[in-house]
């Protein structure tokens, strides 16, 4: 082995070169010797000692090896015995179980085991003796980081009107971008939506290329490969990656819930008109805006409509009027989103105007919760995955709203700006930590939330059921006693109705009417004067009387 190493280095690596000249000789300092110091003097043994400040270096790891021998003494087969041969070693097996060393062997063992196989039913070895202190967990501070931002490629940005994320994993976010301002679309204004890969946010991984700019999209949830989008111009279209994306569009009227075939997409399945009268009349119908579709619920779906209405409705039922279950009023504007609660499906979550409103199946008349009314208006809001009390707003001043009922109503727990433009979408991951904000100005942003908002607390679904129980029962009393109100005055109405008729049937003139209450109340005074004057002359007599006695 080389025990040396030659290598180059630059001159002017060694840096500033050293100038040196000669001079005489010059005394800097002179101490002349002190007596007195001289007692103090004492002469040290000597001693050896070596010191290196550079550590050890080499350039190959050093490996040491030796070679012992090893006595064993039991547990291997003999010479003779090929461990490989089957036939050899169970011939050997046979050999040895019939000694009798072997058979005492095994009596001595077993008394042994069964003594250890007692103690071990008898004593619980996992019984704890000394149980830790449980370490006091500091609740967290509820925080949002943003982790990264997905721009619109294009020179017009446009808004980013939906979000979908991928059902492997959420590695990836489809964005569906569409301008909303009515008849203001610059001509050379892109139909392209993207969908964008989280660990590379410079450039969009896909294009999406329908014939409309899409406003709505969502993947398949059993089929990764395939998203359905819906555009500007009323259409739909099937998207699918496994080959090449291949757009597939069809018409469908305002005012009506269509049920498609992706295998058939020339005309629709079934059609419900959502005409609040049930009589399907389609210009009498709302327009839908959003849609909620609860798996584990086949049968049933809502749609929040722009008239601020929520029309329930059941797909099993036989004829297209009984398909309109009931309707929620409440809102004062358009329905931007609608969502049942994933751990109590009655309870489900509407946004709009400037409120959002949690309603119970149960009550028709209004809400069970809602927040004050905002400064802005709401655009779209989800319930968290996995934490039943806590829900997400985002409004049109860019703010990002956390809601956590068990901490605070009146309020939203966490209040994040997001963007200086209006935010008109929202997405949150499965794991309830990662969420996506769409903004008006074409920018998905991705933000972590704290564990304190993405993890189940303790006794968190019971606590909820009994809030949204104790808030239907209290709907419930006050839904009664307005119904009760409104009773009296209708009874009310109608009694006031009898008498107006009763005085227009009548047969009597006006002034005989006045006359005779006049001679009514003329003869009620004077029988009233003639009381009066009668005990005011027995009082007369029981005075004389008394006063006869007294003298």
């Amino acid at each position: 082995m080389e025990i040396t190493y030659v290598y180059s280095k630059f001159r002017r690596e060694f840096g500033r070169q050293g100038l040196f000249s000669d001079r005489a000789e010059a005394v800097m300092v002179d101490i002349q010797p002190n007596p007195r110091l001289m007692s103090n003097f004492v002469v040290k043994t000597p001693r050896d000692q070596a010191s290196q400040a550079c550590m050890d270096m080499s350039e190959h790891p050093r490996f040491e090896s030796s070679n012992c021998g090893i006595n064993h003494m039991e547990g291997a087969w003999p010479k003779d015995i090929n461990p490989r041969d089957l036939e050899q070693t169970v011939r050997f097996k046979k050999k040895i179980e019939k000694e009798e060393n072997y058979v005492n062997s095994l009596v001595h063992l077993g008394y042994v085991m069964d003594h250890c196989i007692r103690q071990n039913n008898t004593i619980d070895i996992y019984q704890e003796h000394f149980k830790e202190d449980e370490i006091e967990k500091v609740p967290e501070f509820p925080t949002a980081k943003t982790m990264s931002v997905f721009r619109d490629p294009n020179q017009v940005k446009r808004t980013i009107t939906g979000l979908s994320w991928h059902p492997d994993g959420g590695r990836k976010l489809a964005a569906a971008y569409c301008s909303l301002d009515f008849q203001k679309s610059p001509p050379d204004m892109s139909f392209d939506s993207y969908i964008w890969d989280l660990e590379k946010p410079n450039y969009p991984e896909m294009a999406l290329k329908p014939e409309s700019p899409l406003v709505c999209l969502d993947y398949n949830p059993k089929d990764p490969h395939t998203l359905l989008g819906g555009s500007y111009g009323g259409q739909i279209g099937v998207f699918t990656f496994r080959t090449q994306v291949v757009p597939r569009s069809c018409g469908t009227p305002g005012g009506a819930i269509l049920w498609w075939d992706v295998r058939k997409l020339s005309e629709p399945t079934e059609r419900l008109v959502l005409d609040p009268s049930r009589e399907g009349n389609l210009d009498q119908a709302l327009g839908a805006i959003s849609l909620e579709f609860e798996p584990t619920m086949p049968t049933k779906f809502m749609v929040g409509t722009e008239q601020g209405m929520v029309v329930s409705c059941n797909r099993k039922a036989k004829t297209p009027a009984e398909k309109i279950v009931c309707t929620y009023e409440g809102h004062h504007g358009p329905i931007y989103a609608i969502q049942r609660n994933p751990f109590f499906p009655k309870n489900f979550l509407t946004v709009g105007d400037w409120t959002a409103r949690i309603w119970s199946e149960d009550i028709k008349e209004s809400s069970i919760m809602w927040t004050k009314y905002q400064m802005s208006y709401l655009m779209d809001a989800c319930w968290s995955p996995v934490r039943p009390s806590v829900f997400l707003t985002v409004k049109m001043e860019g703010v990002l709203d956390i809601w956590d009922l068990l901490f605070k109503q009146s309020e939203p727990t966490l209040s994040v700006k997001v963007s200086d433009k209006a935010l008109y979408s929202l997405r949150i991951q499965d794991n309830g930590q990662v969420l996506a904000c769409g903004s008006h100005s074409g920018e998905a942003t991705l933000l972590h939330i704290s564990s304190g908002l993405s993890t189940l607390q303790k006794n968190e679904k019971s606590l909820m059921a009994a809030m949204f129980e104790r808030e239907t029962k209290r709907e419930k009393i006050l839904e009664a006693r307005q119904r009760e109100i409104r009773l009296k005055e209708r009874s009310r109405s109608e009694q006031s109705r009898e008498d107006e008729a009763w005085r227009e049937d009548g047969d009597e003139d006006p002034e005989q009417i006045l006359a005779k209450v006049e001679s009514d109340f003329y003869s009620m005074v004077e029988v009233e004067m003639r009381k009066r004057e009668r005990e005011r002359r027995a009082a007369a007599l029981i005075w004389i009387r008394r006063r006869r006695q007294t003298r």
